[in-house]
């Protein structure tokens, strides 16, 4: 097993880090730049920045709040939310973003995938799905979780790979913000059939559900964002306990 990755998440609209349950009714967490310094400080391997506003005007915000980030962790950073153009992508990059996260505009226009992965490399484009249950298996979900895009999660999370993508970012809209574990279900259905890295999103309330998204789930790394935002898990602890397991962390 390769060395799992621990990644805190701040959604961030208007400047501020925000949090949810089931991507809906949004609280203040706090300022993006002091939690990115803390997380960074307690062992981060990732950090992961999202624009869940993603206007004209939050954009503008979004590169600023990226360039200060970027200067004070050292550590790779993804960032995303409502980017629709390679120009959209290279603006974050010289912002300082390692990497950058595509949602809505892959789905609408997927060559996007494969334009981006081809000018910046593929290690640096990551693929974000927000999926939720339905009859008949995952639907992928655009515009911040409000429109089912009609694509099914898993053959969606396949076809990006063969596009180009470096990384699936799986979020499970049913259990965002819950805490009552990652869906292990979705996630094992698409690590079993990507071969390019998948990180679980949505859900963590305790370690024990973070092991379970690594040995069942198979993820190759975690998401987390309102359990570390307040304070009812840390990094140190988390990683203490997956290693008491035998999961190689850093």
């Amino acid at each position: 097993m390769l060395t799992v990755r621990i990644i805190p998440c701040l959604d961030v609209d208007e400047g501020y880090v925000v949090k949810g349950v089931k991507f809906k009714n949004l609280t203040v967490a706090g300022d993006p730049v002091e939690l990115a310094w803390k997380y960074f400080q307690d062992g981060a391997d990732e950090l992961t920045f999202l624009d869940v506003g993603a206007s004209v005007k939050s954009r503008k915000t979004m590169v600023e709040v990226v360039r200060k980030i970027s200067e004070k962790i050292f550590i790779p950073l993804t960032a995303g939310g409502g980017l629709r153009s390679l120009e959209d992508i290279r603006e974050l990059l010289l912002a300082g973003a390692d990497k950058v996260s595509l949602c809505t505009a892959a789905v609408e226009n997927p060559h996007l995938i494969q334009e981006a992965s081809r000018v910046f490399g593929s290690q640096c484009i990551v693929l974000s799905i927000d999926a939720a249950r339905t009859d008949s298996g995952w639907h992928a979900f655009i515009k911040g979780g409000t429109q089912d895009s009609g694509l099914e999660a898993v053959e969606w999370a396949v076809q990006a790979e063969a596009l180009g993508a470096g990384e699936i970012l799986l979020n499970s809209i049913d259990r965002d913000g819950t805490q009552q574990g990652y869906d292990l279900e979705l996630l094992k259905a698409v690590s079993e059939r990507v071969k390019i890295p998948v990180i679980a999103s949505g859900g963590a309330g305790n370690p024990e559900q973070i092991y379970q998204a690594i040995v069942t789930g198979r993820a190759d790394a975690v998401l987390l964002a309102s359990t570390l935002h307040y304070g009812q898990m840390t990094i140190p602890e988390i990683k203490r306990y997956l290693k008491s397991k035998g999961v190689p962390v850093r």
